[in-house]
């Protein structure tokens, strides 16, 4: 993909975060599913599920647990690209905006 010189950079997509964003999706799912049946008083997403309270709140909180999970992920996974994104975002600060540069730790005045 292009990489624009005015846009700032961003984190990469990898497989990892990929397949959590998968699992993120598949909670959000899981969540819609179980509220359904409270809204409607019987499953509208997916037809004769969830039947009961309990498996309306079961699969909800499952939702809820999946999603967080996931979330935590790729935050772990986007923290470990921190050193590539300040580099990247440095070169980008000096390239289009060199006025918003922090002073570096060497060119302290004497």
């Amino acid at each position: 993909m292009l990489k624009s010189p005015l846009r700032p950079p961003r984190p990469r997509l990898t497989a990892r975060i990929f397949a959590y964003a998968i699992a993120d999706v598949f909670g959000l799912a899981c969540v819609a599913i179980g509220a359904s049946w409270f809204a409607a008083g019987k499953g509208t997403v997916v037809a004769n599920f969830p039947t009961s309270t309990a498996e309306a709140v079961a699969c909800t909180a499952g939702g809820v647990v999946v999603m967080f999970w996931a979330a935590s992920r790729i935050l772990r996974e986007i923290a470990k690209q921190g050193d590539e994104m300040q580099a990247a975002y440095d070169a980008y600060l000096g390239a289009n905006h060199p006025d918003k540069l922090p002073p570096r730790a060497d060119d302290s005045p004497n």
